[in-house]
């Protein structure tokens, strides 16, 4: 009967090496393999040694978050020229984008025909693939005067704004 009772009772494991075969890959592997995938997934982030300055690397991480510009409110305002070859050159003189070319009639023709405010408005929000101001950081007054300039040229007769009185 006793016979009986071990043959009902027995497992994949008959020896000690087996058993110690078993524990290892149970718990130890894992845990290496763990241990490894960690260290591949944060490995892409560690600079090579002497790859940074290290006194650059914590000026980049202490960088200030924003900055004050302090503007001189005395200064003229800048004609429609110097905004025109500052800001609006770099895709109206090419066309580029769809942008109407500069002295191209027939391209400000209909946009000449909506009037300057509606010039204005756009050059201001931007239209299409124009970026509000045309990506440049110029007052109202400038941006005003970079529109008349360019619908000038394109046959349009606009009066250059003025500057308010201070």
């Amino acid at each position: 009967m006793s016979d009986h009772h071990d043959e009902a009772h027995t497992g994949p494991i008959k020896t000690p090496k087996q058993l110690l075969l078993a524990v290892f890959y149970s718990f130890v592997l894992p845990v290496i393999i763990i241990i490894g995938l960690v260290y591949y997934v944060t490995s892409g982030n560690k600079p090579q040694a002497g790859a940074v300055n290290e006194a650059e690397a914590v000026a980049a991480r202490i960088q200030k978050v924003g900055a004050v510009e302090i503007r001189d409110e005395n200064r003229e305002p800048r004609s429609g020229e110097e905004v025109f070859k500052a800001q609006c050159s770099t895709c109206h003189a090419a066309g580029a984008l769809g942008a109407p070319k500069f002295g191209d009639a027939s391209a400000w023709g209909s946009r000449i025909g909506k009037g300057f405010d509606t010039l204005l408005t756009s050059a201001l929000k931007g239209k299409g693939n124009m970026s509000p101001q045309g990506g440049g950081d110029f007052s109202d007054l400038e941006v005003a005067r970079g529109v008349v300039y360019m619908a000038n040229a394109g046959g349009a007769k606009f009066a250059e704004p003025k500057a308010p009185a201070k």
